[in-house]
């Protein structure tokens, strides 16, 4: 089976995603379930099916968690020394070199990728970019609307 890289944070969220779905979700859907059941005729019961779907959701989702889980390589930023290069869970302080912003980014794995909280996929054509370089390097990134260029201003593993 292939590792799945996950920073420290998100293996965490990960967990106690799937320690909600267990404890609270699970026998909430399994009440859900009975009270439904004790109604009556099942054939023509929306509760019941409505349950049923949820539970199947909540199944569903709670193995793909554990599958994540037991496949994940958790990855300490802390803990890297890349010597200054770009590499998974490194955080990124970039420039482009268009319009002169500036913006940071943490290269982290799919699942934890959000681009509001500044956490971009290590599958990304940015981090794809990136990946390898060092500080007062540019990156030139693929975007939709044509080729973008990055100055790398910093690297961090924090």
């Amino acid at each position: 089976m292939i590792k799945v890289p996950l920073t420290v944070r998100g293996a965490e969220l990960l967990k106690a995603e799937l320690q909600r779905l267990k404890s609270v979700e699970r026998p909430s859907v399994i009440e859900a379930i009975a009270e439904a059941r004790a109604q009556g005729d099942l054939s023509e019961n929306a509760e019941y099916d409505a349950a049923k779907e949820r539970q199947a959701f909540v199944e569903g989702r709670i193995a793909e968690l554990e599958g994540k889980i037991s496949n994940a390589q958790i990855i300490d930023p802390l803990e890297l020394n890349a010597d200054g290069r770009i590499v998974f869970g490194a955080t990124v302080k970039l420039m482009d070199l268009e319009s002169e912003d500036e913006v940071t980014y943490q290269i982290v794995g799919d699942d934890e990728a959000d681009i509001k909280d500044g956490k971009v996929s290590i599958n990304s054509p940015i981090a794809r970019a990136l990946i390898g370089k060092e500080g007062g390097d540019v990156a030139e990134v693929l975007a939709p609307g044509g080729i973008r260029e990055y100055e790398i201003l910093d690297v961090l593993y924090i």
